[in-house]
């Protein structure tokens, strides 16, 4: 919270004196058509542009450091892993997390939700005793948290995302000797597995989705009339205005990401409200400032929420699981939570009717919401090492 706080000040300082800049080489010019005297304002000219590159140099400097001294938290044992890696996954640059008690353990991948979204930290301190039994891996997506810059939204697709998590099942399979990985996938991330096991069930044992998308049109159209439904009979009436305004979704644009989020926003604070839902609450903040993430991964962090979700989430509407993923050679595990109204539990049970893989099941969590891995978590980690590595 320091570092954003000072990067806010420094910021402030930074523009006021760009806009001195500005100011003083426009009365510099005017002085000079008038053929008045130009050395006062080329006085403050140059104090301004003193002023503007301290701030800058500032600025860049303690980017660096923080930037520099991210870490994951250490793992005490003599075969454990905690670390913070940077990998190259065809030509783009991106970041994960390794973390476990025993490098021999079997390799788990978690794929978090988004696009555009991290959570090294969240999974890290929800469910950290699958570090006892895994090898607990985190990615940072292309175009979120440390990720951010690893390639251009406007040219992000599906495809983008299944290339990169294969090299990176590739990468760590070489790395920790094992022929085959596990499979989390969290929201955007369940939808990712899936394509993955997909093209690739060579690579893994299973995989498990929690708040599992399946529909992503018709999700955006359940959503956005449960919100319309729920605000109507509590009488939210500038929630309703918003939503008739903008008119049903899904949406498409620059200004996708504003419009889902009035529906959204309003789904995510209707379920922490019910009594029925158990550890209800995101820990936003805490996980941006962990120690996972520098002074530029921490701004990365909300810049990848709004920017790559706006850019790649539109270009989902055309997939639908039932259809396009209707055989699977990988068992599949399906982590529900019963109150789950951001990713409608109907379709996932549509979705498991027509699936046909080795094994499939729905494990419903009673006292969750979209996120039974925080909801739950407890059951998550006991249900996890259930499918995963149970007899």
């Amino acid at each position: 919270m320091v570092y954003v706080i000072i990067f806010g000040i420094l910021t402030a300082i930074m523009g006021i004196a760009l806009i001195g800049i500005i100011v003083n080489a426009v009365l510099t010019i005017v002085a000079a058509l008038l053929g008045r005297s130009i050395k006062r304002p080329l006085r403050r000219l140059t104090k301004a542009v003193i002023s503007f590159t301290v701030a800058l140099m500032l600025n860049i400097g303690l980017i660096s450091v923080s930037q520099s001294r991210a870490y994951t938290p250490k793992i005490n044992g003599l075969n454990s892993v905690a670390e913070l890696t940077r990998v190259e996954l065809n030509g783009r640059k991106q970041w994960i997390s390794i973390r476990g008690k025993d490098k021999n353990n079997p390799v788990l991948l978690f794929l978090a939700g988004g696009p555009g979204g991290t959570q090294m930290a969240a999974v890290r301190r929800e469910l950290a005793e699958l570090e006892d039994h895994f090898v607990v891996v985190n990615w940072d997506q292309p175009g979120s948290g440390k990720s951010y810059g690893a390639q251009r939204g406007a040219d992000m697709t599906a495809e983008t995302y299944i290339e990169d998590g294969h090299a990176l099942t590739e990468y760590l399979k070489e790395r920790f000797g094992q022929e085959k990985i596990y499979l989390i996938g969290e929201s955007w991330g369940s939808a990712l597995g899936i394509f993955l096991i997909a093209r690739y069930p060579e690579s893994y044992h299973a995989f498990i989705g929690t708040g599992q998308m399946v529909d992503f049109a018709e999700t955006e159209r359940i959503d956005y009339h449960k919100a319309l439904e729920i605000a109507e009979s509590r009488g939210d009436k500038n929630i309703v205005k918003s939503l008739k305004h903008n008119g049903e979704a899904p949406y498409y644009g620059r200004d996708m990401v504003w419009k889902s989020a009035v529906y959204l926003n309003y789904l995510t604070a209707y379920m922490s409200s019910l009594p029925e839902v158990h550890d209800p609450g995101y820990k936003t903040l805490d996980d941006a400032m962990s120690e996972e993430y520098g002074l530029l991964d921490k701004i990365n962090f909300f810049r990848g929420i709004a920017f790559t979700f706006n850019e790649v989430y539109q270009t989902l509407y055309g997939i639908d699981l039932r259809k396009d993923y209707a055989k699977l050679d990988v068992p599949v595990y399906f982590f529900t939570g019963r109150y789950d109204y951001n990713a409608p539990t109907s379709l996932v049970e549509e979705y498991v009717e027509v699936l046909d893989a080795p094994e499939k099941e729905i494990v419903w969590f009673e006292h969750s919401a979209h996120s039974p891995w925080i909801n739950e978590s407890d059951k998550f980690v006991d249900e996890v090492i259930n499918r995963f590595l149970g007899d």
